[in-house]
C-alpha cells in the first residue's frame, strides 16, 4: 500500500450568523462565527488528526511531528474577504482540534524554571491571512467586472428563467417568512432561513416542512450556476482558478524531497469547492457535489509515494460533506484510480491565475494612463483635474483681488500657492475617500494626514 506523503486541506468555515451576498456583485456583509460553528470545525480537526496524524491511521503521514507542531512541516492560510472573521475563527478551530493542547510544549529558562504555555500547552500555529485586495488566492470574485457580467449571463440564461418560473410558487409562499427580503430565485434566500431555522426557535416552530429543504435546492442551482464554467479556464471557475495556483505549488513543494513541507490547510468559504467540483470533472459522475458544500466541509489531496522502485507521486482526492460524514474518494478527470501527481499539473497549470495582473486580465481590468485599473479610480482622477481646475481659477481671482499695486510682495504669493496647493490635496483626498473601496481606509488616511499637513502649512503662511 503506498505511503501518504503529504496532504493538503481545504476547508469550508464553520456555521456563522446570516451572511448576504449582493447577487450581482457578490459584495458580502458583515457575518461572525458561532459556537456552533466553532464546534464543528473542532470536530473537523480532530477528524483530521486521527486521520493523518495518528501512527496506526492507514492514511498517516510519514515523517510528520503529530505531538508537537513543527511550524515548517505545516502551513496554514485563511481567507480573510468576505467571511473572513468566520473563516479565521474556523481556521483556529480546526487547529485546536489537529494540534491539542500539550504539556510537552514548554520551554526551560536558564534560571531552572520550566514554562509551558498558556491553556495546558496550547499550541499557536501562524495562520497566514492578506487582504482580497492583496491576495485574490482566497476571494477572486468580487470587484471583478467579467465575474459580474458573467452573473448577469447566467440570469439571463434560458435555464436559469425556466427554474424561475418554476420556482415562482415557492418564493411567492416563502415570502412571510424573510421579513421584506427579495423573493426571486437571483436573490436566493437559503442562508437566512437556515440560520434562523438553526438560532431562532420561533422561527423554527413557524417555517413550515420542505421549505428549508427547497430553499436549499434553490441555492445550489443558484451558486452551482454563478460559480461554475462550460469551459475550464472560465470565468464561471475564478474560484478555483486563483486557488488552484496555491494547490499546485504547494503539491510541487511536497514531492520535493528537500521541502519540510508535508501538512497545508487552506481555510476558505465555499465558492472554491464547486469550481473545483467542475475544473477536475468531479461532477460528472458525481453530480450530487454540483451543490454548495456544508460547514466545516473537507476537500483532501492526498500525496501517495509507492515503494521502491516506484519512483512517481500520486494524487488521491477526497471530500468530506460536513461533520456527519466520511472521507469518501472521488475520480478526477475520469480516472478510476489515483492520478499521476505529473498529469494532474500538466492538465490546470496553464488555468491558474497566480498573480494579481493575471486576475485583472482574466476580470477585465486594464491599466491605462497614470496606473488607473478601475472605474473609481477613473473617477479619482476626473475629481482631482476638476480640482485642479477650479482651484487654480479661485487662486488666480483671489491674487488679483487682493492685488493694491503693481508690486506683490512675495510672501502674499507664496502664502496664495500653498493655500492653493493645500485645497488642491485636500479635494483630492476627498475624492479618494467618496470613491474608496472597503480595505483601503489605512492609505486614505495617510491622504487625509497629508492634506492637513498642507493646510497647517498654507494656514500659517497666510496668517504670517
Amino acid at each position: 500500500m503506498p505511503d501518504v506523503h503529504g496532504v493538503l486541506i481545504i476547508a469550508r468555515n464553520g456555521d456563522r450568523t446570516e451572511f448576504y451576498q449582493d447577487p450581482f456583485t457578490y459584495e458580502p456583509s458583515y457575518t461572525e462565527s458561532t459556537p456552533l460553528g466553532a464546534v464543528q470545525s473542532h470536530q473537523l480537526g480532530c477528524y483530521l488528526r486521527s486521520t493523518y496524524l495518528n501512527p496506526s491511521s492507514p492514511s498517516h503521514i510519514q515523517s510528520i511531528h503529530a505531538d508537537l507542531v513543527q511550524n515548517d512541516q505545516v502551513v496554514v492560510h485563511a481567507k480573510a474577504g468576505g467571511e473572513g472573521t468566520a473563516v479565521f475563527d474556523s481556521a483556529i478551530a480546526v487547529l485546536q482540534g489537529l494540534f491539542p493542547p500539550n504539556s510537552n510544549n514548554l520551554i526551560q529558562l536558564a534560571n531552572g524554571t520550566t514554562i509551558v504555555t498558556p491553556l495546558g500547552g496550547y499550541q499557536y500555529v501562524p495562520v497566514e491571512m492578506a487582504p482580497s485586495n492583496v491576495d485574490r488566492a482566497l476571494e477572486s470574485w468580487t470587484e471583478c467586472p467579467a465575474f459580474e457580467q458573467h452573473i448577469k449571463s447566467v440570469y439571463a440564461s434560458e435555464g436559469f428563467r425556466e427554474t424561475g418560473k418554476f420556482a415562482a410558487p415557492f418564493f411567492g409562499a416563502v415570502r412571510d417568512y424573510v421579513f421584506g427580503r427579495s423573493t426571486t430565485l437571483e436573490n436566493a434566500i437559503y442562508d437566512f432561513i437556515n440560520s434562523q431555522l438553526t438560532h431562532n426557535q420561533t422561527y423554527a416552530y413557524r417555517l413550515p416542512p420542505t421549505f428549508v429543504e427547497q430553499a436549499h435546492g434553490y441555492a445550489n442551482y443558484h451558486e452551482n450556476a454563478i460559480f461554475s464554467d462550460k469551459e475550464i479556464g472560465g470565468i464561471g471557475n475564478i474560484a478555483g482558478r486563483t486557488i488552484l495556483h496555491t494547490i499546485l505549488h504547494s503539491l510541487q513543494r511536497i514531492t520535493f524531497d528537500e521541502d519540510p513541507l508535508r501538512l497545508l490547510l487552506l481555510e476558505t468559504s465555499y465558492q472554491p469547492f464547486i469550481s473545483l467540483f467542475h475544473m477536475m470533472e468531479m461532477v460528472n459522475e458525481h453530480p450530487q457535489l454540483a451543490a454548495i458544500p456544508n460547514h466545516a466541509s473537507a476537500l483532501a489531496f492526498e500525496i501517495l509515494r509507492g515503494p521502491p522502485p516506484e519512483l512517481r507521486e500520486f494524487l488521491r482526492i477526497k471530500f468530506k460533506n460536513g461533520t456527519d460524514e466520511e472521507f469518501q474518494t472521488y475520480p478526477v478527470f475520469g480516472h478510476q484510480g489515483d492520478i499521476a501527481v505529473t498529469e494532474f499539473l500538466y492538465r490546470l497549470e496553464n488555468f491558474a491565475i497566480s498573480s494579481q495582473k493575471q486576475w485583472e486580465s482574466a476580470c477585465g481590468i486594464h491599466s491605462g494612463y497614470f496606473g488607473i485599473t478601475s472605474a473609481a479610480e477613473s473617477m479619482n482622477m476626473l475629481l482631482a483635474a476638476f480640482s485642479v481646475f477650479l482651484l487654480f481659477g479661485l487662486f488666480v481671482l483671489s491674487w488679483f483681488k487682493r492685488r493694491r499695486s503693481t508690486y506683490v510682495p512675495i510672501q502674499e504669493v507664496v502664502s496664495h500657492f500653498n493655500l492653493w496647493c493645500a485645497w488642491l490635496t485636500y479635494g483630492y483626498g476627498c475624492s479618494r475617500l467618496l470613491t474608496t473601496r472597503r480595505g483601503d481606509f489605512c492609505h486614505e488616511f495617510s491622504v487625509r494626514r497629508a492634506a492637513n499637513r498642507w493646510y497647517r502649512r498654507a494656514f500659517v503662511c497666510v496668517v504670517v
